[in-house]
Protein backbone atom coordinates (compact mmCIF):
# COMPACT_ATOMS: atom_id res chain seq x y z
CA UNK A 1 0.00 0.00 0.00
CA UNK A 2 2.79 2.25 0.95
CA UNK A 3 4.36 2.06 -2.43
CA UNK A 4 1.04 3.02 -4.39
CA UNK A 5 0.72 6.17 -2.03
CA UNK A 6 4.75 6.84 -3.21
CA UNK A 7 4.13 6.11 -7.02
CA UNK A 8 1.16 8.69 -6.65
CA UNK A 9 2.57 11.25 -4.87
CA UNK A 10 5.84 11.04 -7.13
CA UNK A 11 3.31 11.14 -10.42
CA UNK A 12 1.98 14.35 -8.77
CA UNK A 13 5.13 16.10 -8.28
CA UNK A 14 6.66 15.62 -11.73
CA UNK A 15 3.61 16.30 -13.33
CA UNK A 16 2.79 19.67 -14.82
CA UNK A 17 -0.19 22.48 -13.80
CA UNK A 18 -1.19 24.78 -16.58
CA UNK A 19 -3.16 24.76 -19.88
CA UNK A 20 -0.25 24.74 -22.93
CA UNK A 21 0.00 27.41 -25.56
CA UNK A 22 -2.42 25.72 -27.85
CA UNK A 23 -4.99 25.30 -25.87
CA UNK A 24 -5.10 28.43 -24.35
CA UNK A 25 -5.28 29.46 -28.45
CA UNK A 26 -7.93 27.04 -29.05
CA UNK A 27 -10.06 28.53 -26.31
CA UNK A 28 -9.58 32.07 -27.46
CA UNK A 29 -10.22 30.94 -31.22
CA UNK A 30 -13.50 29.11 -30.01
CA UNK A 31 -14.76 32.51 -27.54
CA UNK A 32 -13.84 35.19 -30.12
CA UNK A 33 -16.13 32.83 -32.85
CA UNK A 34 -18.79 32.50 -30.42
CA UNK A 35 -18.82 36.31 -29.69
CA UNK A 36 -18.89 37.53 -33.56
CA UNK A 37 -21.85 35.65 -33.98
CA UNK A 38 -23.74 36.59 -30.60
CA UNK A 39 -23.10 40.38 -31.18
CA UNK A 40 -24.79 41.49 -33.84
CA UNK A 41 -27.59 39.60 -31.99
CA UNK A 42 -27.33 41.33 -28.79
CA UNK A 43 -27.29 44.98 -30.46
CA UNK A 44 -29.97 43.51 -32.29
CA UNK A 45 -31.81 42.93 -29.30
CA UNK A 46 -30.62 46.34 -27.38
CA UNK A 47 -32.12 48.42 -30.33
CA UNK A 48 -35.37 46.78 -30.05
CA UNK A 49 -35.27 47.10 -26.15
CA UNK A 50 -34.47 51.01 -26.70
CA UNK A 51 -37.03 51.52 -29.03
CA UNK A 52 -40.22 49.92 -27.56
CA UNK A 53 -38.99 51.84 -24.57
CA UNK A 54 -39.15 54.99 -26.16
CA UNK A 55 -42.68 54.48 -28.28
CA UNK A 56 -44.13 53.56 -24.76
CA UNK A 57 -43.04 56.97 -23.41
CA UNK A 58 -44.55 58.53 -26.41
CA UNK A 59 -47.53 56.43 -26.20
CA UNK A 60 -47.85 57.81 -22.66
CA UNK A 61 -46.93 61.14 -23.53
CA UNK A 62 -50.23 61.16 -26.14
CA UNK A 63 -52.40 59.82 -23.27
CA UNK A 64 -51.31 62.33 -20.38
CA UNK A 65 -51.77 65.13 -22.83
CA UNK A 66 -55.57 63.38 -23.52
CA UNK A 67 -56.17 62.67 -20.25
CA UNK A 68 -54.84 65.93 -19.01
CA UNK A 69 -57.30 67.64 -21.66
CA UNK A 70 -60.45 66.12 -20.41
CA UNK A 71 -59.56 66.23 -16.87
CA UNK A 72 -58.79 70.04 -16.70
CA UNK A 73 -61.07 71.03 -19.88
CA UNK A 74 -58.59 72.64 -21.58
CA UNK A 75 -56.81 72.22 -24.90
CA UNK A 76 -53.46 70.75 -24.62
CA UNK A 77 -50.77 69.48 -26.66
CA UNK A 78 -47.79 66.92 -26.73
CA UNK A 79 -45.22 68.17 -29.21
CA UNK A 80 -42.06 66.17 -30.22
CA UNK A 81 -38.97 67.40 -31.40
CA UNK A 82 -35.15 66.77 -32.04
CA UNK A 83 -32.81 68.60 -30.17
CA UNK A 84 -28.68 68.42 -30.58
CA UNK A 85 -29.56 64.80 -32.26
CA UNK A 86 -32.29 63.73 -28.71
CA UNK A 87 -35.92 63.44 -29.75
CA UNK A 88 -37.63 65.23 -27.08
CA UNK A 89 -41.57 65.71 -26.03
CA UNK A 90 -43.88 68.03 -24.17
CA UNK A 91 -47.00 68.57 -22.87
CA UNK A 92 -48.16 71.95 -22.68
CA UNK A 93 -51.36 73.94 -23.40
CA UNK A 94 -52.45 74.94 -27.10
CA UNK A 95 -52.02 78.92 -26.06
CA UNK A 96 -48.05 78.16 -24.78
CA UNK A 97 -45.32 78.43 -27.57
CA UNK A 98 -43.50 75.04 -27.76
CA UNK A 99 -40.41 77.01 -26.84
CA UNK A 100 -41.78 77.71 -23.47
CA UNK A 101 -43.09 74.03 -22.80
CA UNK A 102 -40.67 71.83 -20.71
CA UNK A 103 -38.93 69.31 -22.79
CA UNK A 104 -38.46 65.95 -21.91
CA UNK A 105 -35.82 63.34 -23.28
CA UNK A 106 -36.07 59.96 -25.29
CA UNK A 107 -33.24 57.44 -25.38
CA UNK A 108 -30.80 58.91 -27.28
CA UNK A 109 -30.07 56.35 -29.23
CA UNK A 110 -33.23 56.89 -31.61
CA UNK A 111 -34.69 59.27 -34.08
CA UNK A 112 -37.64 60.63 -35.62
CA UNK A 113 -38.04 58.52 -38.77
CA UNK A 114 -39.10 59.95 -42.17
CA UNK A 115 -42.38 57.66 -41.73
CA UNK A 116 -43.97 60.31 -39.39
CA UNK A 117 -46.97 62.08 -40.52
CA UNK A 118 -47.60 64.22 -37.38
CA UNK A 119 -48.77 67.61 -38.40
CA UNK A 120 -45.70 69.77 -38.20
CA UNK A 121 -45.11 73.29 -37.26
CA UNK A 122 -41.13 74.67 -37.68
CA UNK A 123 -39.12 71.88 -36.38
CA UNK A 124 -42.05 70.73 -33.53
CA UNK A 125 -44.53 67.82 -34.48
CA UNK A 126 -47.61 68.21 -32.77
CA UNK A 127 -51.30 66.56 -32.12
CA UNK A 128 -53.80 68.35 -30.19
CA UNK A 129 -57.05 67.23 -27.76
CA UNK A 130 -59.13 69.40 -27.01
CA UNK A 131 -61.41 69.51 -23.63
CA UNK A 132 -62.87 66.40 -24.52
CA UNK A 133 -59.93 64.68 -25.36
CA UNK A 134 -60.61 64.53 -29.02
CA UNK A 135 -58.11 65.55 -31.65
CA UNK A 136 -58.36 69.44 -32.47
CA UNK A 137 -56.85 70.11 -35.07
CA UNK A 138 -56.96 67.10 -37.92
CA UNK A 139 -54.92 65.69 -39.46
CA UNK A 140 -54.30 62.56 -37.62
CA UNK A 141 -50.85 60.74 -37.91
CA UNK A 142 -48.22 58.61 -36.50
CA UNK A 143 -44.94 59.16 -34.89
CA UNK A 144 -42.37 56.80 -35.88
CA UNK A 145 -38.84 56.43 -34.75
CA UNK A 146 -36.60 54.36 -35.52
CA UNK A 147 -32.46 53.56 -34.06
CA UNK A 148 -29.46 55.60 -34.98
CA UNK A 149 -27.41 52.63 -34.90
CA UNK A 150 -29.31 51.07 -37.92
CA UNK A 151 -31.13 48.42 -38.77
CA UNK A 152 -34.83 48.03 -40.08
CA UNK A 153 -36.42 47.96 -36.71
CA UNK A 154 -38.83 50.98 -36.55
CA UNK A 155 -41.98 51.45 -33.61
CA UNK A 156 -44.76 53.94 -33.67
CA UNK A 157 -47.56 55.72 -32.13
CA UNK A 158 -50.78 56.37 -33.77
CA UNK A 159 -53.26 58.88 -33.58
CA UNK A 160 -56.14 56.86 -35.66
CA UNK A 161 -59.26 58.51 -35.06
CA UNK A 162 -60.59 61.76 -34.23
CA UNK A 163 -61.91 61.10 -30.75
CA UNK A 164 -58.33 60.25 -30.12
CA UNK A 165 -57.89 56.89 -30.82
CA UNK A 166 -54.57 55.95 -30.05
CA UNK A 167 -52.40 52.57 -30.91
CA UNK A 168 -48.89 51.13 -30.91
CA UNK A 169 -47.73 48.94 -33.79
CA UNK A 170 -43.75 48.11 -35.38
CA UNK A 171 -42.12 47.38 -38.55
CA UNK A 172 -43.54 44.77 -41.09
CA UNK A 173 -41.97 42.97 -43.90
CA UNK A 174 -43.92 44.40 -46.60
CA UNK A 175 -44.31 48.11 -47.02
CA UNK A 176 -47.86 49.27 -47.43
CA UNK A 177 -48.62 52.70 -48.93
CA UNK A 178 -44.73 53.29 -48.67
CA UNK A 179 -44.40 52.78 -45.14
CA UNK A 180 -43.32 49.51 -43.05
CA UNK A 181 -44.59 50.85 -39.89
CA UNK A 182 -48.67 50.16 -39.86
Amino acid sequence: MSTKLNNFQHKDKSSTNGFTFLEILVVTAVLGILSAIAAPSWLALMNNIQLKTAQSEIYLAMRQAQSQAKLQKLNLQVSFREQNGIVQWAVHNTTVSPNNANWNNLDGSVRIDAETTLQQSGSVRRIKFNHLGNVSQPPLGRLTISSKNGGRAKRCVFVSTILGTLRIAQEQETAKSGKYCY
